[in-house]
């Protein structure tokens, strides 16, 4: 009888919340019919036009002429715009001088913080920690709702498997489980529950779909690929983004099947809303719909209409829709009721912000004391420290002791302006420390700590321009290499163990910012062949956007910290970890090659007909292989290294069948071997056996995180139903298929413990 009244009231509180939310929906409704009807066409369009404030550069062009623009109703929103002050004078001018008064919305690239800059998304992403990444996003909202701003374009959830591609950096990595996960966690900080609360903003899943599959690695070209493909490897992140509650979604700048993402209807429409149940309003990257014409589908006016008889809402910056949809119209080309529907969509996100209640509610400079606390460094101080990937450790060179002295070498160890990374466009630059600084705070006197810069960033002066722009110049010396090296040589002399802090500038990796050689730039790589030559101990501290190729510093160098670009807190984090303060348990989330020629580089490929044998060998006639190199990545995906050791028990079945709707588990026992307290992410991986269709060699299917302290065991279990097994086959129909199973559980992708089941 208890269970039943349970039961009733349960039944209850949903039939009440879901009358509430019925209800809303009709005010909504009501409020947006009423305000339409008042609304002239240009006034209709001038919702759907998005421009830019020139405040911020993320792109070529730059909108003029906007406050007329606004005061005539002709502007929807604005971007790149983060002082608190000029966002309410925007919205005075929209609100208080525009006939109709509806207020604009106002978006930045928040990609990984606001003025708390957390690690780059790529790096983040290695945490494995979805609580802290769900946790990023939150104090970005916080911050950047307190200055006014009330949109993201985050998360970036495209899959990428090209480390040649510059915004590897900005996203997930190669995994569509993984990037899952973490797609789902971001909109869930940025959005909270519902936008009652003003630090709550409009979360903007990018970019719709498969950019990061771009030929040759080389931003905004070309994207071909089956529809399997997309559905089972391209499309789970953004559809988790979509389940999770986005808001909006922005457009890519590649083709699918041969029509502009901007401008395909399959895409937009097919998938996105009929197949996903997307509801909110979809955008453009920047100037999307006129780039169109470049890709060969008609003039301005053609491209507009293409796009927003898609299902495309907004305009970014190319100012198309308001430039030639009335006329489309008045031709007979677009249907009204097309307009109407964009433009619901766009209103019905304000109001869901409650911006017709209070357009002021973001940007009433209330709430500065908010923004870069001590508390939101300390967190991204925690999460840098947790993204950190310990990729070699010979002979235990790290932990650093606090005793001796300490040769810190490199472009990149005095640089305050690239700790944050790229696509960190609101960061304060100058208020954190930079690695010399940081290491200095945290030994004292106990260390001497000797520096040199040793090499400029690249031999190429023009390149080191190109890589460090937007502020993030490394003042590049006018010594010669030779010298640099001279006096890092003499510094290293004098030292006990070396650190060179080497790698990448913040923008050579992120937007259009491709490498066709990605590993550690000339100089630098002269200046740390003779650093090792030294005979010392060397501790490289890699700055890094994406995957690079590490061969000869993997068989040389005796210590490698991959520290990506840690945020405003990076160079504190970083010497948490080397002086052993926090244990680094980040995991790859993207496989390092051995030479750019392996790219697209992933775990889970596909066998061909012909696979290697299985045995030592790397290179057989006839087979799928190289000449020159094995098949192998440098580092796998998953990988990562701790100042402790764990070990894995053999992998304990609850049954080694199952059927459609059951479920069992798999247990293994992990022990922490070493002499340190650390964290380990446990992973779970599959493999179907027999398929419809060719299938992965693994798929990650599950993960967790575990705290270990020094000679201690814990017993992690992962649950396997059904569902897990699923996938896309060549029909696109979403199912499982019974047959055989792998099972595989370990700490990457290479060295896991296997065992099998049937699904009946």
């Amino acid at each position: 009888m208890r269970f039943l009244r349970l039961l009733l009231l349960l039944a209850s509180s949903l039939l009440f919340n879901a009358a509430i939310a019925q209800n809303q929906q009709q005010q909504m409704k009501t409020f947006v019919d009423g305000l339409m009807k008042k609304m002239t066409l240009e006034e209709k369009l001038g919702q759907l036009n998005l421009l830019t404030s020139g405040e911020v550069v993320t792109g070529s062009a730059v909108s003029t002429g906007v406050e007329s623009k606004i005061k005539a109703g002709q502007v929807g929103a604005l971007l790149n715009m983060t002082k608190v002050d000029d966002i309410r004078k925007a919205q005075q001018i929209a609100v208080e001088q525009s006939r109709l008064k509806i207020p604009l919305l106002f978006g930045l690239d928040v990609v990984h913080g606001y003025k708390t800059t957390f690690p780059i998304p790529l790096a983040l992403s290695c945490s494995w920690d979805m609580n802290m990444i769900e946790r990023s996003a939150r104090v970005a909202a916080i911050e950047a709702s307190a200055d006014g701003i009330n949109w993201t374009f985050s998360p970036m959830v495209d899959i990428a498997r090209d480390a040649r591609w510059g915004r590897i950096a900005e996203g997930s990595g190669e995994d569509p489980y993984l990037g899952s996960q973490i797609a789902a966690a971001m909109v869930r900080g940025y959005q909270g529950n519902n936008f009652s609360e003003n630090s709550n903003i409009l979360a903007c899943v990018k970019h719709f779909a498969l950019y990061g599959a771009a030929e040759a690695g080389r931003d905004y070209n070309t994207t071909d690929m089956s529809r399997v493909r997309m559905y089972n490897e391209y499309f789970p992140p953004y559809k988790a983004a979509i389940d999770a509650g986005a808001a909006t979604v922005m457009t890519s700048f590649n083709e699918v099947d041969g029509i502009p993402a901007t401008g395909n209807k399959w895409l937009m429409t097919e998938v996105l809303r009929k197949q996903w149940g997307f509801s909110g309003f979809v955008v453009t990257d920047y100037t999307a719909i006129n780039e169109m014409m470049a890709h060969g589908l008609g003039d301005l006016q053609t491209v507009s209409t293409l796009a927003l008889k898609a299902g495309t809402d907004m305009d970014m910056v190319g100012e198309g829709f308001t430039g030639t949809i009335a006329k489309s119209l008045k031709e007979g080309k677009i249907d009204l009721n097309t307009i109407n529907t964009a433009c619901r969509r766009i209103l019905e996100a304000k109001y869901k912000l409650g911006l017709f209640s209070d357009p002021y509610r973001n940007c009433k400079g209330d709430r500065k004391a908010e923004i870069y606390t001590p508390e939101k460094r300390m967190e991204a101080r925690k999460a840098a420290t947790e993204s950190f990937v310990l990729l070699k450790n010979q002979q235990q060179v790290l932990p650093l002791k606090k005793q001796g002295s300490i040769a810190l070498i490199g472009p990149l160890a005095n640089s305050r302006v690239n700790m944050t990374g790229t696509w960190s466009v609101s960061a304060e630059l100058t208020k954190h420390p930079s690695l010399l600084e940081a290491l200095q705070t945290e030994v004292g006197n106990q260390v001497t700590i000797n520096y040199a810069k040793g090499a400029n960033l690249t031999a190429d002066s023009m390149l080191e321009i190109n890589s460090t722009m937007f502020g993030r110049s490394l003042n590049r010396d006018a010594h010669t290499a030779a010298q640099l090296q001279k006096e890092a040589l003499e510094i290293a002399a004098k030292s006990d163990i070396i650190v060179a802090a080497l790698g990448e500038a913040s923008e050579m990796s992120g937007e259009c910012a491709s490498r066709t050689d990605i590993g550690i730039p000339d100089t630098q790589k002269e200046l740390l062949a003779a650093l090792v030559a030294t005979g010392k101990p060397v501790v490289l501290v890699l700055f890094a956007g994406r995957p690079m190729t590490l061969g000869w510093e993997n068989e040389h160098v005796p210590a490698i910290l991959n520290v990506w670009f840690g945020g405003c807190e990076a160079g504190a984090a970083i010497a948490d970890v080397l002086f052993g303060d926090v244990n680094p348990s980040g995991k790859l989330t993207t496989s390092f090659p051995q030479n750019v020629g392996q790219l697209p580089l992933y775990y889970s490929q596909k066998n061909t007909g012909r696979p290697l044998a299985g045995d030592d060998k790397w290179f057989t006639k006839f087979r799928s292989n190289y000449l020159d190199v094995s098949n192998d990545p440098l580092y796998p995906f998953g990988y990562g290294l701790s100042y402790t050791t764990f070990s894995y028990s053999d992998i304990q079945l609850s049954a080694t069948q199952f059927k459609p709707g059951g479920s069992i588990s798999a247990t293994v026992t992990v022990t922490n071997t070493g002499k340190y307290d650390g964290v380990e992410v446990v992973q779970l991986y599959t493999r179907d056996m027999v398929g419809s269709i060719a299938r992965p060699v693994k798929e990650l299917k599950g993960f967790q995180r575990i705290a270990l302290k020094a000679g201690e065991s814990k017993q992690v279990t992962f649950t396997i139903t059904e569902n897990d097994l699923k996938f896309f086959n060549s029909e696109l129909k979403y199912a499982a298929e019974p047959g055989e199973f792998k099972l595989f559980i370990g700490g990457n992708s290479r060295d896991v413990k296997e065992t099998g089941f049937s699904l009946l």
